[in-house]
Formats: C-alpha cells, structure tokens, sequence
C-alpha cells in the first residue's frame, strides 16, 4: 500500500491497517492519530512531524526509519521492533513502549514523561537530554545509553541494567533505584537528591561533585566509590559499605552514618550569602502528646513569613494529576512543588514551620507519612495537622499546604 492509498482510506474513516507492508511509505507530516498498525511493517519509512498520538503500534516493525519531531503521546507500542530509528526530538509522553525494542534508537531531546520503558531494550540508545520524568523504566536494559543531561527525576528504575551507561550532568532527583547496579559508572555532578538508593551497588563509581542531599542509601554497597566533594547532606547511609571510599571535601552535614548515628552538622555551613533574620526555635511541652512523627508540637519563628498555596500531585511539566491511585508517588510529587516554590523564595525545607496535610483517605496516612518523613527530620520538623476531607481537587489523594520562615 502507497502513501496515497493509505491516506485516503484514512480520510473515508478507516483506521484499520493492522499487518500492512508500508516498507519506505512517506508519511510525512499526516495526522494520523487513532491509527491501527499493529504489527504492520514500516521498515524505512518517513514519519517525521507525523501525528500518531494514541495510535496502536504494538508490534509493529519501525526499523531504520525517520521519526523526527513526531507526535506518538499515549501510543500502544508493546514489544514493538524500534531498533535504529531517528525518533529525536519526538514526543512519547505517557506512551507504552514496554518491552519495546530501541537497540540504538534516537531519542535524543525526546519528550517521555510518564512513558513505559518497563523490559524495553534501550541497549546504546542516545537519549541525551531525552525528558525522561516519573518514566517506568523497571527492568529496561540501558547497557551503553547515553543519558547525559537527560532528566530522570522521578523515574522507576528498579531491576534496570545501567552497566556502561554515560550519565553525566543527568538529573536522578527522587529516582527509584532499588538495589540498582550502578557499580563502576561516571555519576560525576549528577543530581541525586532524595533519590532511592537502598542496597544499590556503586561500588567503584565516581560520585565526584554529585547531589546526593536527602538520599536514601541504606545497605548501599559504596565500596572504593568517589565521593570527593559530594553533598549528602541528611541523606541514609545506615548499613552502607564505605570501606575505601574517598570523601574529600563531602559534606556529611546531618546524615545518619553506617552505624545509625546521625553526622554533626559542620561548624561553619555554607551559606549562599543572603542576610536573613529568621530565628526559629522547638517548642515542647510534657504536659501535651509528644510527637509520634515528623512533626513538632509548635515552632516559635520570627522573620520573613511565607504563606505556601496548598499543592496536589499536578506535574508543571503537563499540567496533570499523576500516579493515580499511588498516594505514597502522589505525596513525592506534591513536596517537588513545594520545594520549588520554597525554592523560589529563597527558602527550602528547613525554613517551614507549619504544614497542614489532606487526605481524600486516613487510610493513606502513613504511605503518605512515610514519604512526607524524608523530607523533615523528627527532632527539627514543623508543626503539622492532617485531616480528611471528602474530596480534593482534580480528584488527587493529598494536599499539603505550608507556611515559611526566612
């Protein structure tokens, strides 16, 4: 079938072209959303600038073809044969793409937000700059990718094989990386805040200079690792294996060590420069409840106050509500715009004394407070209420709203 053909049938309504051989058709810039070519063969073919958002490619065979600047959002391309084809500059948001198989695919400066990466082969893919945000890239095999500057924050990438992979100035920042092997890797400069590292292998990495401030890395097998002028910062190390690793100039401020105890934090903390005159003291009492989580019975603050709107689980990036149905991915979701905010201000997590939390569910209290914890240390946090209410907006399961101090 000719592109002529095709397109015609396309424009009567038809939309089936399951198992077509449209070996080298040019499909150039066509809309062709809603389409069904599964498992068609367009070896060759020319679908730059086309639409195809929502289309069914499962299966189907895109070899050695041009994808350039394309719109393939919420397409179906299970197990489909991608090996060596142009997608760059694509966008793939909330695509399904597992299993798929993207041998030297690419997909650099691609837009993959929220796609399913999950077993897809991704072998030497080029995925430099690709926006790979709250991506499930469970069990992929990443071997030799080229993910510099590529933005995985929030991703899911437990069980995938990094080994090779180039990850330089890439951005891990809350990044599910569970007994990931990470052994040996260039982590050079890249951010890891809050991340999830536990029992990880880097074993011999070079974390020279990387943002691993808040970390989990609990059992962490950190073995002759680089850590020279790292920030862990508050970050887990209970259980890890530091044996030979170098820390030079790394600042251990606040984070709980191998041996459970929590670092002192340094005498004299870097500061960015701006004169604040916030004073901020732990108020207790014996004869109230004592705090039975991150919270504090009441701050006493003087300075600076900054009145935070309650934030939902929207992603900036689309402007939707994401992981639905998961309150503990929701509440990440929901503390990155707070720190943003914050952040905007010029304040962080260590300025806010009052936090007030809704819950479309008690029940999701302590997925949520699980969460929530990382970012607030026990002794130090703010005062905090939780209450339900019979419904958020835009159906999201939390809300958490904060005030500051600076």
């Amino acid at each position: 079938m000719d592109a002529e053909e095709l397109l015609a049938k396309y424009a009567e309504g038809e939309r089936n072209f399951q198992s077509g051989n449209l070996r080298g058709i040019d499909l150039k810039g066509a809309d062709l959303s809603g389409i069904d070519l599964t498992s068609a063969d367009l070896t060759g073919a020319d679908l730059s600038e086309t639409n195809l958002a929502k289309a069914n490619l499962s299966g189907t065979q895109i070899y050695k073809a041009t994808v350039i600047s394309a719109n393939l959002s919420w397409v179906n391309a299970y197990s489909a044969d991608l090996k060596w084809t142009d997608f760059s500059s694509s966008d793939f948001r909330g695509a399904n793409l597992s299993s798929a198989r993207l041998y030297s695919a690419n997909l650099e400066k691609s837009n993959l937000t929220n796609a399913n990466l999950s077993s897809a082969n991704l072998v030497r893919a080029f995925l430099s700059q690709a926006d790979l945000s709250i991506a499930n890239l469970s069990n992929a095999n990443l071997t030799g990718a080229d993910l510099a500057g590529a933005d995985l924050s929030r991703a899911n990438l437990e069980g995938a094989a990094l080994q090779q992979a180039y990850l330089q100035k890439a951005k891990l920042r809350l990044a599910y990386l569970n007994k990931v092997d990470l052994s040996g890797l260039n982590l050079a400069d890249v951010d890891l805040g809050v991340a999830y590292l536990g029992a990880a292998n880097l074993n011999y990495a070079c974390l020279r200079g990387a943002n691993l401030e808040r970390a989990f890395l609990e059992d962490a097998n950190l073995i002759r690792a680089n850590l020279d002028g790292a920030n862990l910062r508050k970050a887990d190390l209970t259980g890890a294996n530091i044996y030979g690793a170098s820390l030079n100039d790394t600042d251990l401020s606040g984070a709980i060590m191998p041996d459970g105890e929590r670092n002192k934090p340094a005498d004299s903390p870097k500061t960015s420069g701006k004169v604040t005159s916030m004073t901020r003291q732990i108020i207790r009492s014996e004869q109230a409840p004592a705090p039975v989580g991150p919270y504090s019975q009441a701050i006493a603050a003087t300075g600076t106050m900054i009145f935070l709107a309650g934030q939902i689980p929207l992603d900036p990036r689309i402007n939707e509500i994401v992981h639905t149905g998961d309150v503990a991915k929701q509440t990440e979701q929901v503390m990155a715009n707070i720190e943003a905010v914050l952040a905007a201000a010029g304040a962080s997590f260590k300025n806010v004394v009052k936090t007030t939390v809704f819950l479309a569910d008690m029940n999701d209290f302590a997925a949520m407070n699980s969460v929530y914890a990382r970012y607030f240390e026990a002794g130090n946090a703010p005062a905090r209420s939780t209450v339900q209410v019979s419904r958020l907006p835009k159906d999201a399961l939390v809300e958490i709203e904060c005030v500051a101090v600076i």
